[in-house]
């Protein structure tokens, strides 16, 4: 691979940490547990997209676009920092938004809802559940052009081959930071939402010829439907980023036990794992994403699926600005906890 001749910005400097959780390894008395902190990824609030946007904001300004669509829920942390994205950049961002929960969007809410209207958002569409979601971003782009601007559509999570190129060179930052720390992992855990992180991270590891295992942890779809999407995803990431030899379907792992009553919406063990990790760690989950992928750990762990004795690197892909639109949750039942 060479991934130096696709054209990139650097929103972060450096590689993000690794950091052993020992205190959760202790807790949950199985293997133990280190995490790779993409939650400290550059702009605003940080998370996995910024890697991903390096890629496609590159090819936005390439294409001289002055104005960024893209889309997601209503607590989207994609949308967030691709309008922070945009806003470093000096473009203009669109925001369609899809209530997966009718009446969830609110105008003057919190959390990443907020954030929009603080980094100035050029404009919101919102739209309800099952949506076609690239078909309302193209409305908003045709509405766009009539009005003389040069849109720049961003799928959902930036999940296409370009976006997901991002963690094909996540891959190869993680395996330089292995190799300098003489540690040896015997799996990776990683939320599996629109797939763009989970696809990049398969076709860099078969790049390398790495051989780390990679568990999926679903947030919204059944196992059958996500497993297909992160396979087609990542071969054809490995296509673009001319990685050679296609990705097998027995290499893609998903696990939708924890996505509960549906996505964004809370699980008893999404709750405790945010809050064991918070005050075991002092490391921040998100209800929609990274908590439900570490109450899978928990109990991926707790079934005996990892071991003692083993080493599990947990992927920490951001979103924590959301846990203050799910603030009420977490204070439930605070005063027994305290």
């Amino acid at each position: 691979m060479n991934l130096a001749k696709f054209p990139r910005r650097r929103y972060t400097l450096g590689a993000t940490p690794l950091q052993h959780l020992r205190r959760l390894s202790d807790f949950l008395e199985g293997p133990d547990i280190y995490i790779k902190r993409d939650d400290l990824l550059g702009l605003a609030g940080g998370g996995n997209k910024t890697r991903k946007l390096e890629f496609l904001m590159a090819d936005a300004l390439a294409q001289g676009a002055d104005t960024i669509i893209t889309c997601g829920a209503v607590q989207s942390n994609h949308c967030r920092l691709t309008l922070a994205a945009a806003v470093q950049e000096g473009l203009r961002c669109h925001l369609v938004l899809e209530e997966r929960v009718p009446g969830s969007y609110k105008p003057q809410g919190t959390g990443n809802n907020f954030l929009f209207h603080l980094l100035g958002v050029d404009g919101i569409t919102v739209v309800p559940r099952d949506t076609d979601m690239m078909a309302a971003m193209q409305d908003a782009a045709n509405r766009l052009k009539q009005e003389g601007r040069h849109p720049y559509i961003i799928p959902g999570g930036g999940s296409n081959a370009l976006g997901a190129t991002g963690y094909v060179a996540c891959a190869v930052e993680l395996e330089g930071q292995l190799f300098d720390q003489g540690l040896n992992i015997d799996a990776m855990v990683c939320a599996s939402g629109s797939g763009g992180t989970h696809a990049g991270l398969l076709a860099g590891f078969h790049g390398s010829h790495a051989h780390i295992p990679l568990v999926g942890i679903n947030v919204r779809f059944p196992r059958a439907r996500q497993e297909e999407t992160i396979f087609q995803l990542a071969n054809q990431t490995a296509d673009y980023a001319g990685v050679g030899e296609p990705i097998s379907r027995d290499s893609v792992i998903c696990f939708d036990e924890y996505v509960g009553p549906g996505y964004s919406l809370p699980t008893p063990a999404m709750v405790e794992a945010v809050n064991v990790t918070a005050r075991l760690e002092g490391v921040l989950l998100d209800p929609v994403y990274t908590g439900k992928a570490m109450a899978g750990l928990f109990d991926l762990i707790r079934q005996g699926y990892f071991s003692r004795g083993q080493k599990v690197l947990f992927l920490h892909t951001g979103g924590s600005p959301a846990l203050y639109a799910y603030a009420d949750l977490f204070y439930s039942g605070w005063e027994e906890r305290a």
